[in-house]
């Protein structure tokens, strides 16, 4: 486990569950819904704080793309009620190496060369993540290094689970600066299509999202606010869509920075790829202020 602390920021991540990042908190208060906690993260890989997705953020439409056929008796994968991949490889892996730390910060590395794992993607690369913490944001940066004579595709994001302590939901103030959604079938796959979209900033209520949004500026901010705080998620480089999930009669909101669309290994729309030898990174932070 690896504790930093900033003016009044505390952040708290496990390299060794998963890389998965448990706590944030603000004067002593927790700004990352916990759900089921670390413990269920590291038996079932249900999630919580803000786990890393890779090598494919939220779900697949089946159990093949390209040349490769998953199977989750040999490989880590995990499948979502309507029995779709979801959420990629890497969840709750011990396989974590530290690289660093430092007072303020620390860097990690994932080497995905293990047989389990290149069953399902089969693209050997190295994942380094440096996590920084100041006074007012929490930075997380994340950089894919093509290990292998492949090009490796990178279709990986973030799940930050963000609530405000002693707010109710209707009292959350949202700001999503948008303009285009895709538009997703019942499982939650992209169709192809897309729709024009606005959304005003607004008190979350009883709005529910489960939105996949594109084409997202470097720079956007989407912000929660309520009691006197105001948490924002940056998107810093390389995240060109988000994913906004605030499902029903929870407590939170997530904000997810994704590098591809969902379904993007089968459908390659959006597709990235780092070439052997080359890299590619991206980031994003979480500002809190108030």
């Amino acid at each position: 486990m690896v504790e930093l602390t900033a003016g009044e920021l505390q952040a708290t991540f496990a390299p060794e569950v998963g890389m998965v990042g448990c706590s944030l908190r603000h004067r002593g208060e927790e700004l990352l819904a916990q759900q089921g906690g670390l413990a269920q993260y590291e038996r079932s890989g249900s999630t919580f704080g803000i786990p890393l997705l890779h090598p494919w953020a939220n779900r697949l439409g089946g159990m093949r793309y390209g040349q490769v056929e998953l199977d989750p008796d040999r490989s880590p994968i995990r499948l979502d009620e309507h029995g779709l991949p979801i959420h990629g490889l890497l969840s709750a892996s011990p396989h974590w190496e530290v690289l660093s730390r430092h007072g303020t910060g620390f860097s990690a590395r994932f080497a995905f060369d293990r047989p389990e794992l290149l069953r399902a993607f089969p693209y050997p690369h190295e994942l380094d993540v440096e996590v920084t913490l100041t006074a007012t944001a929490l930075g997380v940066s994340t950089t894919l290094r093509a290990a292998g004579v492949l090009p490796v595709p990178v279709s990986f994001g973030y799940h930050p689970y963000l609530t405000l302590p002693g707010v109710a939901r209707e009292e959350w103030w949202v700001e999503m600066p948008v303009t285009e959604r895709a538009v997703l079938d019942g499982q939650g796959i992209p169709t192809g299509a897309t729709d024009p979209v606005a959304l005003e900033p607004s008190p979350l209520g009883e709005q529910t999202f489960d939105d996949l949004f594109l084409d997202i500026p470097l720079g956007t901010r989407f912000a929660l606010a309520g009691g006197g705080r105001r948490i924002e998620v940056v998107f810093e480089e390389g995240y060109p869509l988000a994913q906004v999930f605030a499902p029903e009669g929870q407590d939170f909101i997530c904000f997810e920075p994704m590098t591809a669309p969902t379904n993007a290994l089968v459908t390659g729309d959006g597709l990235r790829r780092v070439s052997p030898g080359a890299e590619f990174t991206a980031g994003f932070s979480i500002a809190v202020s108030g």
